[in-house]
């Protein structure tokens, strides 16, 4: 019998409309892409990059503006069977430098103004091919194209061949690259359409960069995946993506794309009235702006949480749903259930099983979980445990009903004096008291207690916080070893792009405040 293709795009193209004049995505500057469009120009691409006679397996490296055409790389570099390599616009030299060298792709594309610097730093790595791919339409990699025929077949993978590397932040030592196969994206992509009830006639406002799990896969997926029209935003603004809630029904965000359109007096029940489903991840949606939003949209957002290493883990649910008894409401301060064909537990330092309620390490095993770190077979062994579940480095428990919530990362977690402070936990309370925007507690060095906690704290527009006011009302709050030992009041937190807070930085530059 002939084993079916497992190439994940051949299981997105196969869910394209009859129709492929119709519009597939439409994007902010005013142009239409139909699913003709989308199958055509992958096609070509992937015959450019067949046409270069790369090894299998081969690591196609990208780092671009958002744009269709990247979306149609990742397409063709797809269907062609080489490794996707997505690479945040924002990295520098040194970063790219690391990448290219730990990755050693065959193929690097970058924008036109990094084309000296980077094509520098690849040759020198033994990459053969530097094109380049501007967010306009042009670029050397489309006027090669243009001459390939518009006719592919796809390759055919198996489910276990790798479709994409991704790095994940190194937010503690070396970026490492996350290894996903076909049949780790297809999966999960596969299950969160039953479970988040995408229906035919759907259309996701797609507002998320496409060099990470969110916007490439999670977005792009669902919305190809269902047949879908994307109305697609190169950078969000806030105004035009209320504005577009009246033509769409899916929305994807981190939180501060919520709390930037909280901000529009443009965000009303009518304007949102169309929608179906307003998703948030990537970072923790505070309480407040998931209050927020249901109140002034009458929606309430589907909180969720994955990584780069596993895709989607957990979800609140979509809908009650008859299959999952317990799982009726969406929760705030939750990230939801463990997804249908995800195993989740809690384990102590120890390996131990923990009881319900008790916070202990995060640890998962599924079809979604990726099989290991690029080159780094000792890493790899690390973060598995025995029986096979992999070791999230998050921290956080399971309520009695089954809600997963994350409390923080093991990396941030403080051990004051011997004792272990979370602090998600005391950002909770912080973020309560009036006039406060949002908290980050990171531990510095002590030399009586080891490690102590400091409060970084950014007011609220036209709020006054007093640094001491805040650390006085913690005390009526909390046991004294959570107490942070000083507040600081600043105008702005570090964050990467996906709006999560770069925690690493502040301990940095806090780092001697106690220093003897």
């Amino acid at each position: 019998m002939h084993d079916m293709n497992h190439n994940l795009f051949a299981a997105l193209r196969a869910a394209f409309p009859a129709n492929l004049d119709s519009v597939a995505v439409q994007t902010d500057n005013g142009l239409n892409y139909s699913w003709r469009d989308l199958d055509r120009a992958s096609a070509m691409m992937a015959n450019l990059l067949d046409g270069l006679n790369i090894p299998k397996g081969s690591r196609v490296a990208v780092q671009v503006e958002k744009s269709v055409e990247a979306m149609m790389l990742y397409l063709a570099t797809l269907r062609a069977g080489y490794v996707f390599l997505p690479l945040n616009t924002a990295y520098q030299s040194a970063e790219i430098e690391y990448f290219i060298g730990n990755a050693e792709p065959a193929v690097v594309v970058c924008s036109s103004k990094n084309f000296g610097w980077v094509s520098k730093i690849a040759f020198k790595a033994g990459t053969q091919h530097v094109f380049t791919l501007d967010d306009d339409r042009t670029g050397s990699l489309l006027t090669r194209s243009v001459h390939c025929a518009d006719q592919h077949v796809v390759h055919p993978s198996k489910s276990d061949d790798l479709a994409a590397i991704l790095y994940t932040s190194g937010t503690t030592g070396r970026s490492k690259g996350a290894m996903l196969s076909h049949g780790n994206l297809l999966s999960n992509a596969q299950m969160l359409k039953d479970y988040w009830g995408w229906q035919p006639g759907d259309v996701l406002i797609h507002a998320l960069p496409i060099f990470h799990v969110h916007g490439l896969f999670v977005a792009i997926h669902g919305a190809l995946l269902n047949g879908s029209k994307m109305i697609w935003m190169a950078k969000f603004d806030p105004q035009l993506a209320i504005a577009k809630m009246l033509e769409a029904t899916v929305f994807m965000g981190v939180p501060t794309l919520y709390v930037r359109m909280l901000a529009e007096p443009s965000l009303t029940r009518q304007q949102a009235s169309h929608m179906r489903l307003f998703i948030a991840g990537s970072a923790p949606l505070l309480i407040e702006t998931f209050k927020e939003w249901q109140t002034r949209t009458g929606h309430t957002i589907l909180e969720r949480y994955g990584m780069s290493e596993t895709v989607m883990l957990t979800s609140n649910p979509y809908q009650a749903d008859a299959r999952y008894a317990n799982q009726t409401e969406r929760r705030g301060g939750t990230v939801g259930f463990p997804l249908p064909d995800v195993q989740l537990r809690v384990q102590d330092d120890a390996g131990k099983n923990l009881p319900v309620g008790e916070i202990g390490g995060i640890q998962v095993k599924g079809p979604n979980v990726f099989s290991g770190y690029w080159r780094m077979p000792e890493k790899t062994k690390e973060e598995f445990t025995a029986d096979g579940f992999f070791k999230t480095g998050d921290v956080g428990k399971i309520d009695e009903r089954g809600y997963v919530s994350i409390v923080g990362r093991s990396k941030d977690l403080i051990i004051s004096g011997g004792y272990n402070v979370y602090p998600a936990e005391i950002e909770g309370y912080i973020n309560d008291m009036a006039g406060v925007a949002e908290s980050a507690l990171i531990g510095v060095p002590h030399p009586d207690f080891g490690e102590v906690g400091i409060a970084v704290v950014i007011a609220k527009a036209g709020a006054q916080l007093n640094a001491e006011h805040i650390i006085a009302a913690l005390k009526s709050q909390l046991a004294n070893f959570k107490i942070p030992k000083k507040c600081f009041v600043v105008p702005e937190l570090p964050r990467n792009t996906m709006g999560k807070v770069q925690k690493n930085l502040l301990r940095e530059q806090y780092k001697d405040e106690f220093k003897k």
